[in-house]
């Protein structure tokens, strides 16, 4: 929900901001904006919550530490390369084959009702998909009418 709120914020203050700047809004741009703000956001995560993080990666991936601070250094990369026009076609195609990667990880933790934050089971358990398989379709969709489109 977080990241919703981080990706929506960031958006409308980006319009506001294009506006008053140039009196008009470049949606695209705005759009790139926010989700480079919910990307540095989210990144934040895997190195504050590493220990809930890992716990999400299914135990059969080897190097799951490891796998936890590489796509938290991903999701910087992703958030940098969006809004840099000669790399953010590219990037957006590879964020939304990250966010296809990724979503077996959010099906884990929610099968173990996993809380990220502290690695305990006492999270919102299955219930939670029902939110976030949508989130993660949205993220795609946000992510290629704003940057691909």
């Amino acid at each position: 929900m977080k990241p919703l709120f981080v990706l929506i914020s960031t958006f409308l203050a980006s319009c506001l901001g294009l506006y008053l700047l140039n009196t008009q809004i470049d949606y695209q741009f705005a759009g790139k904006i926010a989700m480079a703000s919910m990307l540095l956001f989210t990144a934040v995560g895997h190195f504050a919550f590493s220990k809930g993080m890992v716990a999400m990666i299914p135990k059969f991936l080897p190097f799951r530490p490891q796998l936890v601070i590489l796509t938290g250094l991903f999701e910087i990369a992703f958030a940098i390369g969006l809004l840099l026009p000669y790399f953010s076609v590219f990037t957006a195609y590879a964020l939304i084959v990250f966010f296809i990667l990724v979503l077996p990880a959010n099906i884990q933790s929610a099968k173990d009702s996993l809380d990220y934050q502290t690695g305990e089971t006492n999270g919102p358990g299955l219930t939670y998909l029902w939110f976030r398989i949508p989130l993660q379709l949205f993220f795609i969709l946000w992510v290629y009418f704003s940057a691909i489109c």
